[in-house]
């Protein structure tokens, strides 16, 4: 791996082979999330415990000083909202250029595989892994599903995942399913978790972000579960305890309560 390539990925994991990556770039199709609505607010007292964070170029120049940053891995897919008619119709919004002058660790994208623009999206992956190679940049995919979520199960996931893998993805941002090995397993390129299933409590995002884990990522790319948790603080030190510290999610659970008590 040419030094600069090597150098952005040891930015994003850490000595011990894992990472926690903070999405804030919701709001690129989303607007005004919930609890992301001023993003200043929601990330300052989440950065020190990230290892980068995913945001947009407009949200990086607006709410992150850059004295004061973590590692970026700057998303450069988009062109579709919430209210339009199709959220897997994206395409590459900003340049390689921009993402050199942002001095990011990484760019990141959405493929929506199975949709119809599944050939689209493989070819904006595919255009900008060249471009970040050419500089020495890694990219990172996300198999996105946008409204479909009866999609996130181990056999797509998987098909996915290695699809991106094929075309020169340096990194692959998934969801956590049953069965998730099946997805590591056939993927030659380090795997990062995004959200699970809904769930109803701390611990089982704990649980299902510990049997990824255990079942080979390195890591998670975790926002909604985070910062629209009434203890943000509290809940990325629980998880980062589990990444990075191996913790249980018992264990994870008692520091979430300690923490928030406080």
């Amino acid at each position: 791996m040419e030094w600069g390539m090597a150098n952005r990925m040891a930015q994003l994991v850490q000595p011990d082979g894992h990472c926690l990556f903070l999405p804030v770039d919701h709001g690129y199709f989303q607007g005004p999330t919930n609890k992301l609505e001023e993003p200043r607010k929601t990330i300052e007292p989440l950065l020190p415990y990230a290892d980068a964070i995913f945001i947009t170029r407009g949200v990086l120049r607006s709410s992150v000083d850059p004295d004061n940053a973590k590692p970026i891995i700057l998303r450069v897919s988009g062109g579709t909202s919430m209210v339009g008619k199709d959220l897997a119709n994206e395409g590459i919004t900003t340049s390689m250029e921009e993402a050199i002058r942002l001095n990011v660790a990484a760019v990141g994208l959405s493929i929506f595989i199975g949709t119809d623009y599944e050939r689209e999206a493989l070819l904006n992956l595919s255009k900008l892994v060249d471009e970040g190679e050419k500089y020495g940049i890694p990219v990172m995919a996300v198999t996105a599903v946008g409204r479909e979520l009866e999609k996130r199960d181990a056999r797509f996931l998987a098909l996915a995942s290695r699809i991106a893998a094929e075309l020169g993805a340096r990194v692959v941002k998934t969801y956590w399913c049953e069965d998730f090995e099946r997805v590591t397993r056939g993927c030659p390129v380090p795997v990062v978790m995004a959200g699970g299933p809904q769930v109803d409590t701390e611990l089982e995002v704990f649980e299902f972000v510990h049997d990824g884990i255990q079942k080979g990522a390195i890591g998670v790319n975790l926002g909604r579960n985070i910062w629209q948790n009434d203890f943000p603080v509290a809940m990325i030190r629980a998880i980062r305890a589990i990444i990075h510290e191996n913790v249980s999610p018992k264990e994870a659970q008692e520091l979430y309560n300690s923490i928030k008590n406080e």
